[in-house]
Order: C-alpha cells, then structure tokens, then sequence
C-alpha cells in the first residue's frame, strides 16, 4: 500500500513542480483528496497578464494595418536600427522566459502553470516575435483548465500560430495548407485521421484568417474563399471555425488529447482500458479539461506504485522543481535560460512544430551531467566552464552571451528558513527524512553508507545542507 505522503509528493510532482518549502511538514499529513482540492481551488482564478513585451510594431506604424507596410518600413531602417530592434526582443525574450519561470516557482495556482506548460509544448510555435509569443501565452494559460474547444479556437486565432503555420498567406485561388495540415495531425486527430483532400478543403477554409500589427485577428473577406467544400464527408461552405467544430465533434479528437495527457501527466506506457473510459468522459463532457485532470488526479489508478517515480524530469520541471523546494535568489535570472538551452528545453523555442518529445530523449551523456552537477552548482555559485551550442534555427535566433565560455550560476540560497523545516526531526532520522522529502522513487536500492560520505555531519544544520545537496546529485532526483 502506498503510505499518504508518498502520494502527496507524487501527486505535486504531476500536478505542479513539486513540493515547496513551506509545505516541507504539511504534505505529511493532509489527505491527498483536500490536496488536491487545494491545487484546483487556487487555479481558478484568471491569471495575470504577463506584460514584459512589446510589441514591434509601437512606433513604427500609425494607425496603419497591413502588415506588408511595416515589413517595407522596416528593410527601410538602417543597419543601427536594426541591431537595436533585435537587441530589444532579445531582452523581451529573456523577460518572458523568466517572468514565466517565476510564476511556476512562486505561484499558488500551480495546476494551471504545469497544465499550460504542456499545452505550451502541444501548441508548439516558433517565431521570433517574443510578443506575439506573450498573447500565445496569455491564451493558454487563460484557458488552460478550460474548455479545450475555446483554448483550440482562442490560439488559433493567435498571431505567433497564424504566424508560425504561414495561414497570413493563406488566401482564396492560392491556398497553404500548412495550418490545416498542423491543427489536423498535431492538435487534434492525431496523423492518419484524416485525407490529404480533408486537409485541401480545409485550407480553403482557413482563407483569410490573420491579424493586424497589434497581434490581433482579423477575418479578411476578400481574401476567403466562400465556395463549397467536402470536408469529413460533409458539404458546405465552410469556415475556419465550422472545421474546428467538425474536428471537436470526431471522438478521435478526444482520445488523441488524452493520450498526450496521459502521457505527460501519468506514464509513456498507456493503459490502454483507462484511456478509453477517460476520453469517453472527455468527449462526453464537452472537452471539459478541468474535469478530465480531476478524473485522473483523483483516480485510485493514478497512485499505483507503476505511476511513481518513473517520468524524467524535463529541464523545466527540473529547473522550477529546485527553486521550489529550496528557497532561493538568483543574481541574474536571465542564467536559466542558459540551464534551458544547455539542458534541451527552452521556452518559446521548441525544435519543431511537434514539440519537445520528451521522456529519455531529455537525457544524454551531456545533459545527465550537467543535470546531476546542477544542485552543487547552485549552492556553490559556482562557474560551468561549457558553451551552449549555438543554433540560429532552433533558437530562432536567438543567441546568448556565453556561449563557448561558460558561467556563473550565482544563486544565494536561504538556508536558516530551509532549515526550521526540520527542527522537529532527530538528527538521526535526517537521511530518511530527507530522502522521503526529495526522491519518489528508487530510495530502497541506495548506497546509504556511499552517500553519508558526502554529508557534512558537524552539525545539523551542515548535515541538512549537504545531505540535500547529495541527494539531489542523484539519478533517482532527475525522476518524477
């Protein structure tokens, strides 16, 4: 039987980024039921705005909304204002990063932050207008525990996907049938769901959506070819949003969320019966993601010992996870974009349209190192002497000082406030403790006399500080 606190950690460990300090004693002995309850609570509220961008356009263009005339304006711009304008959505980039780090770590509404850190990975996009890239969040987050047929409509009618899937070229007698194709395979259906005509028709469809400079959507009519379409079998003249109805009315759409849920929240290794009864209720339910997380988190399958401890931390959740459970200052916050790109990880820039893949695809002989050296790094402020791989296309050009250089992650880590959290426990039963607090899995099988001697026993307050340090050097921490 798996013991009440164990469950509550696994249950952090999925629903959010794990344990906080503050809830170090507590998550002893609160039911995981009142738990979870406390985590959808707090994602109820509507999130802020993040606000750390602006947008390019500001100055440029006056009261003018067609884009091709910013983009004459802007090859008209000298070599100087250029640099100035890339300079600026670097900063940008780095704010927004950062700022949604910040609220993954500090944030009391942590279901809703991991739930838009997968949507964020589902509806994957790459441009490198960091505020377009600002309202693509704000839309996700906002309907991250919503329903899933307004958070499909609400970004796809973002500028960065508009954008990103070519559909601002999208128009009557030369249709692109890259957003079609995409919103298909990758959003909803899943590949081999659908026909290529299935996709001709619905690029036709699609004709005419776009945006203005502000990033916001424009249906342009001229450019919307309304003749009939056959799409699914069915007969119209349809629009953009009458084809996300159809893909919102085919069950497969359900199955092939729950699946991508199933498998970023609970395990790589579907149970093929529970998936079934969860994309029933999904379906049933008008896509109420909300509900489907409860149904998952509350489940009595969700805590069988096979669940625990067996996902790889992505670089995110590894990054947000420390900060977390160690309470902590960063002298430059802007190094953890850095951590993010040496790790496989960075936010906005995934490597494709499919997303980061995850599971053991974030770990090589590279990135485990610096994975386990990262805990000692932190306390030590100390400097990693290793470049970050320069790469224009993936990073969306994006580069970053220190590469081939290496850095200083300089962090200045509370430990008196660490500490009080384990006034109460006799310094014998510090390891134990310890190890419960910070591993879900794999604890049984370590070398417990190999690790102590890592671990500075002159006083308790040494003996808590290296102890935790050790163990989060461990393979076993880079589980969830």
């Amino acid at each position: 039987m798996i013991p009440q606190h164990l469950k509550n950690r696994h249950l952090l460990s999925r629903a959010g980024f794990g344990i906080a300090t503050k809830d170090i004693l507590a998550v002893n002995t609160v039911s995981t039921k009142t738990l979870y309850d406390g985590l959808e609570k707090a994602a109820t509220k509507k999130p802020l705005y993040i606000n750390v961008a602006q947008n390019a356009a500001d100055g440029l263009i006056k009261g003018i909304g067609d884009i091709v005339q910013s983009a004459q304006q802007q090859n008209e711009m000298s070599a100087e204002e250029k640099q100035k304008r890339q300079q600026k959505n670097r900063e940008d980039f780095r704010n927004l990063n950062t700022a949604w780090l910040t609220e993954m770590v500090y944030s009391d509404a942590q279901l809703l932050e991991k739930m838009a850190l997968f949507w964020h990975g589902h509806f994957a996009c790459r441009i490198v207008n960091t505020y377009y890239q600002q309202l693509l969040l704000h839309e996700i987050r906002t309907n991250a525990l919503g329903s899933f047929g307004n958070l499909l409509l609400a970004v796809s009618k973002t500028a960065a996907m508009l954008n990103f899937l070519n559909n601002q070229q999208n128009k009557k007698q030369q249709p692109n049938e890259n957003f079609a194709r995409e919103v298909m395979e990758l959003f909803t259906l899943g590949r081999g769901n659908y026909t290529e005509q299935d996709i001709k028709e619905a690029a036709r469809a699609f004709t005419g959506w776009g945006f203005n400079l502000t990033g916001e959507f424009v249906a342009r009519p001229y450019f919307h070819d309304s003749g009939q379409k056959i799409i699914f079998g069915k007969t119209g003249n349809f629009d953009g949003e009458a084809v996300i109805d159809m893909l919102l009315q085919q069950k497969q759409t359900a199955r092939f969320i729950t699946r991508k849920v199933y498998k970023f929240f609970v395990n790589e290794t579907v149970d093929e019966d529970i998936l079934e009864a969860l994309a029933t209720t999904f379906y049933k339910s008008g896509y109420d993601i909300k509900l489907l997380m409860r149904t998952i988190f509350t489940g009595d399958w969700f805590y069988d010992a096979a669940n625990i401890g067996i996902k790889i931390k992505s670089p995110v959740e590894l990054l947000v996870g420390i900060r977390r459970i160690l309470p902590m200052e960063l002298k430059d916050e802007s190094v953890q974009i850095l951590m993010q790109r040496i790790m496989g990880q960075l936010l906005f820039s995934p490597p494709n349209v499919a997303g980061w893949p995850g599971g053991k695809s974030w770990i090589d002989s590279s990135t485990l190192m610096i994975r386990l050296r990262l805990p000692q790094l932190i306390k030590e402020n100390s400097n990693l002497e290793i470049g970050t791989k320069p790469d224009d296309d993936k990073q969306g050009g994006r580069q970053e000082s220190g590469n081939g250089k290496g850095f200083q992650l300089s962090a200045l880590i509370d430990w008196p406030v660490y500490h009080k959290k384990f006034q109460s426990v006799k310094k014998e039963d510090l390891f134990m403790f310890l190890q419960a607090t910070l591993l879900l899995n794999g604890a049984g099988s370590m070398d417990a006399a190999a690790m102590h001697q890592l671990i500075d026993a002159t006083t308790k307050e040494t003996y808590i500080e290296t102890a935790t340090i050790a163990l989060m050097s461990t393979p076993e921490y880079q589980m969830c």
